[in-house]
């Protein structure tokens, strides 16, 4: 057995271990966080995805003691402390990104992750960001639809506020001759 200490959905955890225990089987086993489902156990689907340390991870690739003193969150971490869904969540739901639910969580998570790099995605960058993750009810384009309407939308929630001042800045002596 190994000790690990780890942080899930913003609660912190110290268990014994096997070392060859799934963090997918720890999250939903241990932890009772069913949200993250087991798909495939081969990476193949995507379904299990988790973000691990700022990056989505698909948690049947990736053992619990490798999350040791790490952050994990989950689809279920993601809504807000007053029970508010993530712009993701609340997309695919108004999107109709869904149909048997399965891939649901792990779309959302490697959604979240191309988000975070790209927060202004084409729909070709979206599937491509998406192409790990497999979904066999929907068509994909609900999906893509909805990713983009939640990047919309947290790109409104991170621009000022219409009719907004600015603070005006002292102007720049830069390159002007003036002494320094």
């Amino acid at each position: 057995m190994t000790r690990i200490s780890v942080k899930v959905d913003g609660t912190a955890y110290e268990d014994e271990v096997e070392p060859r225990l799934l963090l997918v089987h720890y999250l939903r086993d241990r932890l009772g966080l069913t949200g993250t489902p087991v798909g495939c156990d081969t990476t193949n689907c995507g379904a299990c995805m988790v973000d691990l340390d700022g990056k989505s991870v698909k948690s049947c690739s990736v053992l619990a003691v490798q999350a040791d003193g790490g952050e994990v969150t989950t689809i279920q971490g993601l809504a807000s402390a007053d029970g508010e869904w993530h712009p993701l969540q609340r997309a695919f739901h108004e999107q109709h990104a869904l149909q048997c639910g399965f891939c649901t969580p792990g779309m959302i998570m490697a959604a979240r992750d191309l988000l975070r790099e790209n927060p202004d995605p084409t729909p070709e960058e979206v599937r491509e960001g998406l192409e790990g993750n497999l979904c066999r009810c929907t068509g994909y384009m609900n999906i893509v639809r909805a990713v983009l309407a939640a990047a919309a939308e947290e790109r409104r929630h991170q621009a000022p506020e219409p009719g907004a001042v600015a603070e005006h800045a002292e102007p720049s002596t830069a390159g002007s001759g003036a002494p320094v």
